[in-house]
């Protein structure tokens, strides 16, 4: 039988609510079991970014990384942030050890290929090191992971935190047991956005393509939902979404994936 392991990826709303985030990593350092944490950056990068007269370029809701930018968002990520999250986890009791994809070759990526948009450095991923983290683990220590990888030859590259939490739990699920979380604002998928009690305890691939369909799967929860069906395809058990109190095992409603 395969040790359990849960990947956990928090969204940006959750990062910028202190009493949230606060909850979320208290949650977090009670969890049986292996785990890893993957996080973004919220706000922080743009607001910083402001101060220091770097101008953030969006399209479509995904970040244009220029030199500037890729500066700002190394500095947040995997400065900032990820060290207020790894103290806060060792103040849990949590031994928690901070990583990008470059550190220890944790994950390698490649800059994305320019076709109708240039994100500039904006990396996808390759493959992730299965072993080191195995190792990691097995050494009693939580990896903590922020949006960034590399590409081997020296260049980060700023990578989508969904995809990257993704494809950390396709690598481990051959070893592990994996369930995959994502853990941001709402309650789950909601069938009516404007109803917070509205969630859709499961989904399969029939029910998927049914609220594809009725266009209640579409905006930002199309990549997200894209990510956990590539999971799920790809040998990780289960996938859940939902809010911090989806880790307190209760009755609070969450939206589980399965095939």
């Amino acid at each position: 039988m395969k040790p359990i392991l849960s990947i956990i990826k928090i969204g940006g709303n959750v990062i910028e609510n202190k009493s949230e985030l606060s909850k979320f990593l208290t949650l977090f350092s009670k969890l049986d079991g292996f785990k890893l944490l993957v996080h973004g950056g919220g706000k922080s990068a743009t607001e910083i970014a402001k101060k220091m007269g770097v101008e953030s370029k969006m399209i479509g809701g995904r970040r244009i990384t220029d030199e500037k930018s890729l500066e700002v968002i190394t500095m947040v990520y995997a400065g900032l942030t990820n060290k207020n999250i790894v103290a806060e986890l060792q103040a849990n009791n949590c031994n928690a050890i901070g990583m990008s994809g470059a550190d220890g070759n944790a994950i390698q990526a490649h800059k994305r290929p320019v076709k109708d948009i240039d994100y500039g450095f904006a990396g996808d991923i390759d493959g992730i090191n299965d072993g080191l983290l195995a190792h990691l683990l097995t050494l009693g220590l939580t990896p903590v992971f922020c949006a960034m990888t590399h590409d081997g030859k020296g260049q980060l590259l700023n990578t989508n935190a969904d995809t990257i939490a993704s494809e950390l739990a396709i690598g481990l699920s051959t070893l592990y047991d994996t369930t995959l979380y994502y853990c941001f604002e709402k309650n789950g998928v909601l069938k009516d956005v404007t109803d917070e009690t509205s969630v859709i305890r499961k989904i399969d691939t029939e029910t998927y393509e049914a609220l594809l369909d009725q266009k209640i799967i579409a905006d930002g929860m199309l990549p997200k939902m894209t990510n956990c069906f590539h999971a799920l395809n790809n040998g990780v058990g289960k996938v859940c979404i939902g809010n911090v109190s989806m880790l307190e095992k209760n009755e609070n409603p969450y939206t589980t994936l399965i095939l």
